[in-house]
């Protein structure tokens, strides 16, 4: 089966672009599967009702999130009720959602695993080594799995795909917005490139109005952020994965 795995999906341009392109991506490449990352997609940050079912009718068929999953207060409702959108696992048991999602294929279940790091963050979360240990076991009917970690530090992501490798078919990394160029397949099998990248605005600083980010950091004064406007990308990555083995055999980045 082929996965394709795509990158923050960033304000209402992203998510329309990946409207615009993903039927011909998904057609060209044979995707059976999408994820997408949509902790970004609503205008103004985090998820909101309209923007995840805007992504779900575009094509997409599991949403995770990371860091902002929770900066909408709407979407609280929705994360409880919509078993396809999930939030990171190992954030506080009491926060509305779940950090597993099931894609049931008939001939094979997909079991999806949301973890986010720690290192950089302002907050504490539940030791990403250990809360992958629980989630596979979790899963342990479906024999692929599929890990979105969402994290700052590349040697925390890559840690733990070392850490998960041979266990889960491919491990991903989301949040920084930057396509990195390591895909690959792990030494027992697991598919891993360290950060998607996004789907928004290329010329923005993360999809953000370039001017706003730059007056940020320049003078260190508060900035209220907005969303970039312009010719869009897609950023993402496909794994192709033995249906009996649930290992990954092949890997490309996608960027278009």
């Amino acid at each position: 089966m082929k996965l394709l795995a795509l990158g923050d999906v960033v304000s209402a341009a992203g998510c329309e672009f990946v409207r615009k392109k993903l039927p011909g991506i998904k057609k060209e490449y044979g995707i059976d599967i999408c994820i997408a990352n949509a902790e970004n997609s609503a205008v103004g940050n985090g998820i909101l009702p309209f923007s995840a079912d805007y992504l779900f009718s575009s094509g997409i068929d599991l949403l995770t999130g990371g860091n902002h999953s929770f900066r909408r207060k709407e979407i609280f409702p929705y994360l409880d009720s919509h078993s396809d959108i999930i939030r990171p696992y190992n954030m506080h048991r009491s926060n509305p959602g779940n950090g597993i999602g099931i894609i049931d294929m008939g001939r094979y279940r997909i079991g999806v695993i949301n973890l986010i790091g720690n290192s950089f963050f302002n907050a504490s979360y539940d030791n990403p080594f250990d809360s992958l240990d629980k989630a596979i076991n979790e899963i342990a009917d479906c024999k692929i799995k599929i890990v979105d970690f969402h994290a700052e530090a590349t040697g925390e992501k890559k840690s733990l795909a070392y850490y998960a490798d041979g266990r889960v078919s491919a491990l991903f990394g989301t949040h920084t917005h930057v396509q990195t160029a390591d895909a690959c397949i792990l030494p027992s099998g697991t598919g891993y490139i360290s950060d998607l990248g996004m789907c928004g605005v290329k010329n923005s600083v993360l999809g953000v109005e370039p001017e706003n980010v730059i007056d940020m950091l320049r003078t260190g004064m508060p900035t209220r952020f907005k969303a970039a406007s312009g010719e869009c990308m897609i950023n993402g990555c496909i794994f192709e994965i033995d249906e009996k083995t649930g290992l990954t055999v092949s890997v490309e980045a996608v960027n278009c």
